[in-house]
């Protein structure tokens, strides 16, 4: 029989916890024998708190109970991001978790509505999807299971506490005979030969060898980046923000089942309604203000008494050029990190977890498995990275520096060819792999004014009177069905009220 193979995660937070609790819960005790070893005197980013449907996934596939998970943390349901101010100052438009309309006539629903617009006869297109209904009208209920049905249309993700989500998987990944250790890493060993990971040392002097070792150190990287010297790609020229000031409210009575993102001079200001409070940020480019400024602007841009003084954050946009070298795989904020605009760092920490499971090795460790390791998660990396770039780069602001940057800035031939093919006639690609779908494509091309100037032929086929009617069948019953919803406030209360006061999330709330 094989030995199981010995995982050491350095480093806990949500990504450190996240890769405990996929090993654990998805692997026997035979198979693995996983020890995390953290520090409480580190501190750990913990703003990540808002979340993507894939992490539903994540949950039930390593069993988690999802109300029980959103008890414990004071969470929320999001059913997309509101974007103000992106495409130019007092424009706003929502990117839902969901599809824009049904196809009509052979074509994509949003071919029919170009062909309509182009007609001078479409409503907004938002209009026509139910989650961003359901956003703009603050009511949350569960997604129907008939696939028929127009409130089947959509998805929904979380707002959460990190830190509590963090304690939440420990204790859970604990009850299931996980090894903790506290303990600061002061060394890490290589093999002389081999130039793996032979152990890490602790403060106590105690020397901790694995055969697989993941780095869930943050942007410290310490084993990727210090011990094995593992190159970082440097995507700033892109994504220019490298700062973030992070602060909490009193919860505010605007109790929105979606993330609000505001375009501001140097950046953007991030706003997360929880159960006990919501969390506000500003995320900005320090070539563009000082961080002294920022506050300024953050501060008197609250809608709540804020709980805390701001929480400062550095970083760099980019990722590690190979996130698997030796025996060592960097995971969450160690492998790479693309600001915080479309809440992608829990879902990168995710698919790298499953993609570990898909891959997981045993003795000696094949290098083909870190070869497909890091092809799957570099192409996860690059097209998120289009897209956040696509926000930026696809703006009419000239009312500051840093939007004349954005506008003017060569931007990847990937996301120029993406560009060009839906500018052309709304041609977006389908593909397998990576986090976005067209309808996420769609909404922000449209949002920030990149519209085609022509359609697929095929949508010709029917007469443009029987598409509007149909159309506007779709936004009727779309506005209906939303209309009998709770509110997002009541269903939160019924279904997940945490220990947080819930006084003020009634219907009106």
């Amino acid at each position: 029989m094989n030995k199981p193979l010995e995982i050491v995660i350095v480093g806990g937070g949500t990504a450190g916890w996240m890769t405990a609790a996929g090993l654990v819960g998805v692997l026997k005790p035979d198979q693995v024998k996983v020890r995390l070893v953290e520090s409480d005197d580190i501190g750990t980013v913990g703003v990540g708190e808002a979340t993507l449907p894939q992490m539903r996934e994540f949950n039930d596939r390593i069993g988690i109970v999802e109300s029980d998970m959103m008890r414990k943390t004071n969470a929320t349901f999001k059913l997309g991001i509101e974007f103000r101010d992106w495409g130019f100052k007092g424009s706003n438009y929502h990117h839902p978790f969901g599809a824009h309309g049904h196809p009509i006539g052979g074509v994509g629903f949003h071919q029919q509505w170009t062909r309509a617009r182009l007609a001078g006869q479409a409503a907004d297109i938002g209009d026509y999807s139910y989650a961003i209904v359901a956003s703009r009208r603050n009511r949350f209920d569960f997604p129907a299971e008939d696939k028929t049905a127009v409130n089947s249309t959509y998805d929904y993700a979380y707002h959460f506490d990190a830190g509590l989500y963090a304690r939440y998987l420990r204790g859970w990944c604990e009850s299931r005979g996980l090894t903790r250790t506290e303990g600061k890493v002061m060394e890490v060993k290589l093999d002389p030969v081999s130039g793996d990971v032979a152990a890490i040392v602790l403060e106590s002097g105690e020397a901790i060898t694995g055969d697989l070792f993941i780095d869930c150190s943050g942007f410290r990287g310490l084993i990727i980046g210090g011990a094995l010297n593992g190159a970082f790609e440097d995507w700033t020229r892109w994504l220019p923000c490298d700062r973030a000031l992070a602060v909490p409210t009193e919860r505010s009575e605007d109790f929105t089942p979606y993330t609000r993102s505001t375009a501001l001079e140097a950046g953007w200001q991030w706003r997360i309604p929880l159960q006990h409070r919501t969390g506000n940020g500003y995320v900005y480019s320090s070539a563009f203000i000082s961080d002294d400024e920022a506050i300024t602007r953050l501060m008197g841009n609250l809608d709540g008494k804020p709980l805390a003084d701001p929480k400062p954050i550095r970083f760099k946009s980019g990722r590690r050029t190979a996130s698997w070298k030796k025996n060592c795989i960097a995971i969450g904020l160690a492998s790479g990190f693309l600001e915080p605009l479309e809440s992608t760092s829990i879902y990168l920490t995710q698919i790298a977890v499953l993609t570990l499971l898909d891959l997981l090795p045993r003795r000696p460790i094949d290098p083909v498995l870190a070869e497909e390791f890091n092809r799957v998660v570099d192409n996860e990396y690059d097209r998120v990275r289009d897209f956040l770039i696509l926000h930026y780069h696809a703006t009419s602001r000239d009312d500051s520096e840093l939007w004349r940057h954005c506008r003017e800035m060569e931007i990847p031939d990937t996301l120029r060819e993406k560009m060009a093919l839906f500018g052309h006639r709304g041609h977006i690609a389908q593909y397998k792999d990576g986090l976005f779908s067209p309808p996420s494509w769609l909404s922000v091309f449209v949002g920030q004014g990149v519209l085609p100037t022509g359609y697929h032929p095929m949508a010709d086929n029917l007469p443009l009177a029987a598409v509007l009617e149909e159309m506007e069948g779709i936004r009727t019953r779309v506005s209906d069905r939303v209309d009998a919803m709770p509110s997002h406030a009541d269903f939160v209360r019924d279904y997940c009220a945490g220990e947080a006061p819930l006084k003020a999330m009634g219907a009106g709330a």
